[in-house]
C-alpha cells in the first residue's frame, strides 16, 4: 500500500501472486513487478498539489523475463502447497494518488465527477497521513487488516471454516474484480466497483457498476470516515495466470506444466476429501481413493462434479 504526506506521495504499482489460508488470511507469494517512486510536491503556496520531483524508491520485475516469471510461478505454487494454502489469484494495485481524471485499472470506468471527488479526498488522506496501519507479528511478517465491500463481496470472500470448503469454491473460479481501496480506522477496505467472476465453466457474468458502493464511498468521504488510497484489480483462480503478458510464451514450459499438474492434484484432493467426508456414511470401495488419484486432471474434475451433484441430490431427497 502506498503512503504519503503533505510533502509528497508514493506513486507506482505492484502485481503479486496471492494465496489464501483456511482462516481467510491472504499472503503475497511472489512479486511479478513492483515499481514505486516518491513524488515530492512544490513547497510554494498555490502549488502544494503539483509534483516537483520524482525519485525512484523500488523497481523489480519478472514480467518481461520468461525464465524468471516461470520460476516465480513455480516457487509460489510449491510454497502454497507446502504451507497448506490455496492459489487465490493475481492482485494489481495501482497507486496514482488519484492525480488524474483517468482510472489506471483496465476494465474499470467511473464517472469523471466521482474520480474528481476521489482526487480531492486523497489530498486529505495525505495531509492527515490516514493510510492503513502496517503491523508485524512475532514471525516478522508484515500485515494489514483488509476487508472486501460490495454487492458481490461473496465473489471474493468465500465462507467456510476449512481449507476444503475454500478449495471447492476456488477450483472453478475465474474472472476479474476491480475497485477502489479506501482506508478506515487503520484498515484497508477493498470496495468492489465491478466484477466478472463466475464459478461454472459455462457461466457468463453480467456487466455492472456497483452504484451502492459508490454512494457508500462518497458518503464516507463526506463524513471523513473513508479515505481513498489506490485502485485494485484481482484476477481470481488459477486461470488468472492467463492474464500475464508472457503466458502464451511460458505456458508449455515442462517445469511449469509439471507443478500446475501437481497443484491440480493437490486442490482436487482437498475437494475430494470434503465430499468423501460428507458421504462417509455410505459404503465405498476401498480402492476408490487410489482410483481418484490415478485419474488425469479432466477426469478428476468430472468426478468431483459428479460427487457434488450426487450429494446435492441426496440432501434434497433427505429433506423431502
Amino acid at each position: 500500500m502506498a503512503s504519503g504526506s503533505k510533502k509528497g506521495v508514493e506513486l507506482g504499482g505492484t502485481k503479486t501472486i496471492l494465496s489464501v489460508d483456511n482462516i481467510h488470511n491472504f499472503f503475497a507469494e511472489g512479486s511479478i513487478f513492483t515499481e514505486l517512486s516518491w513524488a515530492e510536491f512544490y513547497q510554494e503556496e498555490g502549488l502544494e498539489d503539483q509534483i516537483d520531483t520524482f525519485t525512484t524508491k523500488d523497481y523489480t520485475s519478472v514480467r518481461e523475463d520468461p525464465e524468471a516469471l516461470t520460476s516465480t510461478i513455480i516457487t509460489s505454487l510449491n510454497n502454497i502447497m507446502n504451507e497448506r494454502r490455496l492459489f487465490y489469484g493475481i492482485l494489481d494495485l495501482e497507486c496514482d494518488a488519484f492525480m488524474n481524471q483517468n482510472t489506471v485499472i483496465p476494465g474499470l470506468k467511473l464517472d469523471p465527477e466521482v474520480i474528481n471527488k476521489l482526487l480531492i479526498a486523497h489530498k486529505n488522506t495525505r495531509d492527515e497521513n490516514l493510510f492503513p496501519d502496517i503491523t508485524e507479528d512475532d514471525r516478522g511478517i508484515r500485515k494489514i487488516k483488509l476487508k472486501f465491500q460490495g454487492t458481490h463481496e461473496k465473489h471474493l470472500h468465500f465462507y467456510g471454516s476449512k481449507l476444503e470448503d475454500i478449495a471447492d469454491r476456488l477450483r472453478l473460479a475465474q474472472g476479474v474484480a476491480t475497485g477502489i481501496v479506501c482506508t478506515s480506522r487503520g484498515a484497508a477496505n477493498l470496495y468492489i466497483m465491478n466484477d466478472s467472476i463466475v464459478f461454472k465453466q459455462d457461466e457468463t457474468a453480467e456487466l455492472y457498476i456497483d452504484g451502492e458502493n459508490i454512494t457508500v464511498i462518497e458518503m464516507g468521504i463526506k463524513r471523513e470516515l473513508l479515505f481513498p488510497i489506490s485502485w485494485f484489480r484481482i484476477d481470481i483462480g488459477l486461470t488468472s495466470l492467463k492474464s500475464l503478458e508472457l503466458w502464451d510464451e511460458i505456458k508449455d514450459n515442462p517445469r511449469l506444466r509439471s507443478v500446475i499438474t501437481q497443484y491440480d492434484a493437490y486442490i482436487s484432493g482437498l475437494v475430494y476429501k470434503k465430499y468423501k467426508n460428507i458421504a462417509s456414511t455410505e459404503k465405498i470401495g476401498k480402492n476408490l481413493e487410489d482410483d481418484f488419484y490415478d485419474m488425469n486432471p479432466e477426469e478428476r474434475r468430472k468426478a468431483l462434479s459428479d460427487m457434488a451433484g450426487a450429494i446435492r441430490e441426496l440432501s434434497k431427497k433427505y429433506k423431502e
